[in-house]
């Protein structure tokens, strides 16, 4: 994962100080894409230990439409808990967005749905698209997360906002517009799930994975993660584990965790840091 280690590098020595809504402070560049060639392995980091399992049943969770994170705290995922209600509710977020699009007119639109079977039937469309921000649906910014979504808006707005499919030579590849990476946090985590989700959608379309190209808006490594930050950077990557998927599954909805193997994960251990929130 030497792409990722160079956008670390990137941003920690040519990023610039800003502040944020969390109040801690970042450097940040604007602008960065990264490309991953998904026949040459699954591009999981290996410079700390990543907990694929929570990337995994995050993924299967939008693509169940939900937006509550019962089903995530089922399966040990605690990664959204300091967002939700007590309820856990989140409010609009991914999986409404991606799955149940409100029209004005009171119907909804389920996108995952619709650009499987634009792939399918006109591969070579400009429209090959998924979008997760709905200005309609974002927080009010007077009120915390849980407020928000106590009041039916996202707790957050999404950190990636839409990503955009292209068939070639019987290839699905996928670029992702994050406009918001905590790079060292979560960056990790949205390769890896859309790295899966191009591999997923390959499978049903009965094409093979492409590329993974990752645009970032605001890129940005939090103050209190630079200690962390540069023992990561002094670690040396191992080689590309690979995924392995149930080829009998062609419904993008049929997929279960069970469907999912990674192989040949060699990895150095984790690096444990604080979540801005």
């Amino acid at each position: 994962m030497k792409e990722y280690l160079a956008l670390m590098r990137h941003v920690r020595d040519t990023g610039v100080k800003k502040e944020d809504r969390t109040g801690t402070g970042t450097l940040s560049v604007f602008g960065y894409q990264m490309r991953f060639n998904l026949q040459e392995g699954f591009p999981l980091v290996t410079t700390k230990k990543c907990h694929l399992k929570s990337i995994i049943h995050e993924l299967l969770w939008f693509l169940k439409g939900e937006t509550n994170i019962a089903y995530l705290k089922e399966h040990g995922v605690r990664i959204w808990d300091e967002w939700a209600t007590e309820d856990g509710e989140l409010g609009p977020v991914y999986g409404k967005q991606w799955r149940s699009w409100e029209r004005g007119d009171g119907t909804t639109i389920d996108q995952i749905s619709d650009v499987i079977q634009q792939i399918k039937d006109n591969p070579d469309s400009r429209r090959l698209i998924v979008s997760g921000w709905n200005p309609a649906a974002l927080p009010d910014t007077q009120y915390s997360p849980k407020e928000n979504a106590a009041m039916g808006k996202q707790a957050l707005p999404p950190c990636h906002t839409m990503f955009q499919f292209y068939v070639l030579d019987g290839k699905l590849s996928c670029q992702l517009y994050q406009r918001s990476g905590d790079i060292f946090l979560g960056v990790p985590f949205n390769i890896a799930s859309y790295a899966l989700l191009t591999m997923m959608i390959a499978q049903v379309c009965d094409l093979e994975p492409g590329d993974f190209i990752h645009t970032l808006g605001d890129a940005h490594l939090y103050s209190n993660h630079l200690e962390q930050v540069e023992l990561q950077l002094s670690r040396e990557p191992f080689a590309r584990p690979t995924m392995e998927i149930n080829p009998e599954v062609k419904d993008i909805f049929g997929f279960k965790y069970e469907d999912f193997e990674l192989k040949n994960y060699q990895c150095h251990p984790h690096i444990k840091a604080p979540v801005a929130i």
